[in-house]
């Protein structure tokens, strides 16, 4: 069956009870939500939009962006979100790669990114807001409310996002209705997910975390989400004493502890707290146990394969351990000579199973090279696997940074630095951060020319913010090993204290 199908039999078996609330706002039913989908579905098909066709998305979290997506599976459009923080060289390059069929964007960008998808070639672009608003809901308003859902098989795509490597250039990462559907069935019965399930959801939903964990689990166990726009932490604790669950990244927990009324009285009703997308520090498992009672259940994931491993629901949470994989996922730990790795042995983390993508977008060379012969994908971090089977993330061989949960490569933010007149080269680094869990920090050496408030302006004009770095720092030289490789271990160590 398709992702769809699972959530529609799974709605469509209580369609009157309430399945997504606004706080303030209405409360939408799982007919509801399944009506509206097909309205989207069969606007987009009668545009001439058909199966397999990208359908790109920037815009604000909204129920409505919800039932987009809901949409384009059941008609087998391919979903792309885009962060709604990329600006217009990043979306440029992104639907120039993608060749969306349609884009859809936030009303506030309507003059550029209109002029950059018909500079593009996409055909229907529309815009969509956080209030519901649009040229797109205007225009869908008035389409068939019913529409039968377009077969897909195991091997089609559901959906496409953009990642980076190490080279800068985002690949789009292609997931099939066999990886979402698998990993959230995983997910359902890993976390004990029912009907009887409140889902504070506080996520973006451009990214794994908030559209796929997030929302899977609810819409494929019939629990209802309290669905706000964003994480506001006044917003979140008002609505505590309504969840059973919560997911966040490290950053959302240590903002919930920075305040005193923060503890077991707002925990109350809550079962389950999830993290992810970042490490979590072991003093902030630590602090949260103490202050709540509540021991956080880490996971780790990637865009590529959605989720491989977490911490037990029932048994031992460690902290700094990202536990076990999940049903029907297999994990390896392997030296630099391929093999597996002995136990304790830090060595890089292969992932197999249902979850892992199809490939790359147009990149089969890309894509073959990300995968062993015998079908593990080499997901560039490095980890030790201990006696119990527990996974560890020690560090990541491609100096990925993350900032707050959203992944920040720095190729891509050296490049432009490079590129400034009076610039020798740079090289760009995570440090520790106590609300974002890294930041970026740029070592550049110069002519002195360029001050560090003009490169960090230069930078702002070209980046999503959270991809720029917070400080710049001008050195001599940029220490080097033997092969002329930078070596950043080193300026981590010297900057660290910054």
């Amino acid at each position: 069956m398709s992702l769809f199908s699972l959530i529609h039999d799974r709605l469509a078996s209580a369609p009157e009870t309430p399945v997504l609330s606004v706080p303030g706002g209405a409360s939408t039913t799982g007919a509801q939500l399944l009506e509206q989908a097909s309205r989207y579905a069969a606007f987009l098909s009668g545009l001439g939009v058909t199966k397999g066709d990208r359908v790109a998305v920037q815009v604000a979290k909204s129920p409505e962006a919800l039932i987009l997506y809901l949409a384009c599976l059941q008609a087998g459009f391919v979903f792309m979100p885009m962060n709604t923080a990329y600006l217009d060289d990043e979306v440029d390059f992104l639907l120039g790669d993608a060749e969306p069929a349609a884009f859809i964007h936030r009303p506030e960008t309507e003059a550029t990114s209109r002029a950059i998808a018909e500079c593009r070639g996409v055909t229907h672009v529309f815009s969509l807001g956080e209030a519901g608003e649009g040229t797109f809901p205007q225009a869908a308003s008035e389409a068939p409310a019913a529409f039968e859902a377009v077969p897909c098989a195991d091997d089609d795509l559901a959906a496409m996002l953009y990642t980076s490597g190490t080279t800068g250039k985002p690949k789009g990462a292609m997931l099939t209705h066999a990886n979402l559907a698998s990993n959230a069935l995983a997910l359902v019965e890993a976390w004990r997910f029912t009907s009887e399930d409140v889902l504070l959801h506080a996520l973006p939903i451009f990214h794994t975390h908030g559209l796929f964990v997030a929302t899977h689990c609810a819409l494929l166990s019939g629990a209802r989400m309290l669905w706000l726009p964003r994480f506001e932490r006044e917003a979140v604790m008002s609505l505590l004493s309504e969840a059973t669950v919560f997911m966040g990244v490290p950053t959302y927990y240590t903002r919930l502890l920075a305040g005193e009324d923060f503890g077991r009285e707002a925990c109350r009703k809550l079962r389950l707290f999830v993290s992810g997308s970042a490490p979590l520090l072991a003093e902030t498992h630590r602090e949260f146990e103490e202050r709540t009672g509540h021991v956080i259940l880490e996971r780790y994931g990637m865009t590529e394969t959605g989720m491989n491993t977490g911490n037990p629901y029932e048994g031992p949470r460690v902290p700094g351990s990202v536990g076990k994989p999940f049903q029907g996922i297999a994990i390896r730990v392997v030296g630099e000579d391929g093999r597996e790795a002995p136990q304790g042995d830090v060595g890089e983390i292969q992932v197999k199973g249902p979850n892992v993508m199809k490939g790359y977008w147009r990149l089969p060379g890309k894509t073959a090279a990300e995968f062993t012969a015998d079908g593990y994908f080499k997901t560039g971090d490095v980890g030790i696997l201990d006696e119990r089977g527990y996974l560890s993330i020690v560090g990541r061989s491609k100096d990925m940074i993350i900032s707050g949960g959203f992944n920040v490569y720095p190729k891509e933010i050296e490049a432009l630095i490079d590129a400034l007149p009076g610039v020798g080269e740079s090289a760009v680094v995570g440090l520790p951060h106590p609300d974002f869990g890294e930041v970026g920090l740029a070592v550049v050496t110069s002519d002195g020319a360029l001050s560090e408030e003009a490169i960090l302006a230069s930078l702002k004009g070209k980046l999503a913010n959270y991809k720029v770095p917070k400080r710049i720092v001008f050195a001599d030289e940029l220490p080097r090993n033997a092969m002329g490789k930078v070596q950043k271990n080193l300026l981590r160590d010297r900057y660290r204290d910054l």
